[in-house]
Order: structure tokens, then C-alpha cells, then sequence
């Protein structure tokens, strides 16, 4: 099993919810140190998001954790990520470490995807665009 901190789509509502809603553990935060973005997939604007780790911010980013099996993360989560996107481990509030998707290495300086780290989570980012996940 490992544990995925899931800040987009995946959540609770999403319409990737289904594909997880049976690992739900309950709602989390990043540690401070955390940059996000609206990630932009073939011309599709805010499609999902991704976070990117920066020690010269103080911000935390919303989600939820979720304990979902290895298999079920390679068969079943990961072929429907984004190439924009790409695993990696976060910290989160509380210390511990877990997995997440993160703003793929290259893709930050593509300048293509909105930082919307003022926001502090997905939810109310698509809340400005009279969106719900």
C-alpha cells in the first residue's frame, strides 16, 4: 500500500473520484515549501492540477490522502496522469512523507501552466472559475 496525496480531480467530487473513493483516509495538507499550478494538457486549459516543491515559498497546498495499492497505482491511476505531471514524494502538515503528482521536470520553464499557488487548493481555484470539482 502507499499513501497519495491527491489535490485535483482524484478528490472527493472529482470525476476521478470513483477510481479511489474506496482508499480515502480523510483531508490533508502540505507542509509549508509548496508551489501549484493549473496544469494545461494539449491546449486545454486547467484540465488538472500539479504542484511543484520551492523552498522559498511559504505556502500549503489542500487535498485529500488516500492508501491505494501499488498495483492499483500502476494499473489504474498512473496511465490516466498526464505527461505534464509525474510521481514524486511530498512532505505533508504533519511530517510525514507521501506520494503525489508533481509539475513534471521541464515543465515549469514551458511557461505554459497557471501558478495558482494564491489559491491554496484546486477547489478554490475552480471556485474563480464558477467550477466545482
Amino acid at each position: 500500500m502507499a499513501r497519495i496525496f491527491f489535490n485535483g480531480q482524484a478528490m472527493v467530487g472529482g470525476p476521478f473520484h470513483a477510481k479511489v473513493a474506496d482508499a480515502l483516509v480523510g483531508p490533508a495538507r502540505t507542509a509549508p515549501g509548496y508551489r501549484f499550478f493549473a496544469i494545461d494538457v494539449d491546449g486545454e486549459k486547467d484540465v488538472c492540477p500539479g504542484l511543484l516543491a520551492d523552498s522559498g515559498v511559504d505556502s500549503a497546498i489542500v487535498g485529500e490522502l488516500y492508501d491505494i495499492s501499488l498495483d492499483h497505482l500502476r494499473d489504474v491511476i498512473l496511465p490516466g496522469e498526464p505527461h505534464e505531471l509525474e510521481l514524486g514524494v511530498i512532505k505533508l502538515e504533519d511530517g510525514s512523507a507521501c506520494l503525489s503528482m508533481l509539475l513534471a521536470r521541464g515543465e515549469l520553464e514551458r511557461g505554459v501552466h497557471r501558478e495558482i499557488t494564491h489559491h491554496g487548493g484546486w477547489r478554490a481555484y475552480l471556485a474563480t472559475l464558477g467550477r466545482t470539482v
